[in-house]
């Protein structure tokens, strides 16, 4: 099967797959406040992202391109929507253009018509330092990121089968590139363990991409004659994931965390900002409404998804961002025990602020 076809069956299935409530945010609950002497209208959704600057803690996360023209015209409307918001917009691996230049198009479009704001390309973990090079260039990107797919490729039938060297070929990219390079996982989540490591090689960029999003176990599993239902239920939630990723990087490492995996609204935004995340990521919830919906109700939901932020916020007496990340959160439920194993303190969530 062609790459170009493998990219189009992704969106295919994953539109079929959907999202669950795996993620384990409907674990945490913010702690209710009577008086937060706040109002609406002063609340600032703007923010530091690392070295980035975002208006909102919002961005559209990597989908697609590689499939010819219907992943072009995906990769033109997700574009023409992150330009109208002004919110960052990552695209999907670029490896099919590295491969096969005539698939340039499909990622090109992203930076044609969103010509001002911030855009992320994406390699594989395969990929040499002058493939991450080559990309950058494609797109004019002011970040870079490396995906982790490890069990996608394990249940992907034409998938890769040696992952011998990744971490290295990680680090030479982190160490020849000027721009911020963050390093995502797909949907399978990272624990402090991944964390560190890489922190070690230089990174502080991750994006810890948590189970409960689109599952490309599921997608895979979809294409193969024999099923490896095993890994349907493999990962660690994106709750667990931020969690602690965070607590790790509570030892002044000045880590800049991503949170993605399974958020779909603004109750699920300000859940992993509280958790300690400095931007939250939608992908599949953003695919499905410009399929379902097209692009303008698709702009209105996501405004309304930043307006309904702004009174979460207020709720909890969170002016700016950085209020937030202080709120009193309870953390309960599969989430809790699941941090309580790791060694995690959750009353330090609970008792802040």
């Amino acid at each position: 099967m062609s790459r170009a076809k493998r990219k189009i069956d992704h969106i295919e299935y994953a539109m079929q797959v959907g999202q669950t409530r795996a993620s384990g945010l409907d674990d945490i609950t913010f702690l209710h406040r009577s008086f937060p002497d706040t109002i609406v209208n002063q609340i600032s959704l703007s923010t530091k992202v690392g070295e980035l600057q975002f208006s909102s803690p919002i961005y559209i996360n990597a989908m697609t391109g590689g499939g010819g023209r219907k992943t072009e015209k995906i990769n033109r409307q997700l574009a023409q929507i992150a330009n109208v918001l002004n919110i960052p917009m990552a695209v999907g691996s670029q490896m099919s253009a590295v491969k096969d230049k005539s698939e340039q198009p499909s990622y090109k479009v992203v930076r044609q018509y969103h010509p001002r704001g911030l855009v992320f390309a994406n390699v594989g973990s395969e990929a040499t330092v002058d493939e991450a090079l080559f990309c950058i260039s494609m797109l004019e990107a002011d970040a870079l990121q490396i995906h982790m797919n490890v069990i996608q490729e394990l249940v992907m039938p034409e998938g890769d089968r040696d992952f011998k060297g990744a971490l290295k070929r990680v680090e030479s990219i982190i160490k020849a590139i000027d721009i911020p390079v963050i390093v995502k996982e797909v949907g399978f989540g990272m624990s402090r363990e991944t964390v560190k490591q890489l922190y070690n090689i230089g990174a502080s960029y991750v994006d810890v991409g948590g189970f409960g999003g689109t599952n490309f176990s599921l997608i895979e599993n979809s294409r193969r004659t024999r099923q490896m239902n095993f890994f349907d239920h493999w990962g660690i939630p994106t709750a667990v994931s931020v969690a602690e990723t965070a607590v790790y990087n509570d030892d002044n490492l000045d880590l800049t965390i991503f949170a993605s995996g399974g958020i779909q609204n603004a109750l699920d935004i300000a859940k992993v900002i509280a958790l300690g995340a400095n931007a939250a990521g939608l992908a599949g919830t953003v695919l499905k409404w410009v399929k379902d919906d097209g692009i303008d109700r698709t702009i209105d939901n996501l405004n309304s998804l930043l307006t309904d932020l702004k009174f979460i916020m207020a709720a909890v007496g969170a002016e700016t961002l950085t209020d937030l990340k202080k709120s009193p959160i309870i953390i309960s439920g599969a989430t809790r025990e699941w941090l309580i194993e790791r060694g995690i303190d959750t009353t330090v969530f609970a008792n802040r602020g």
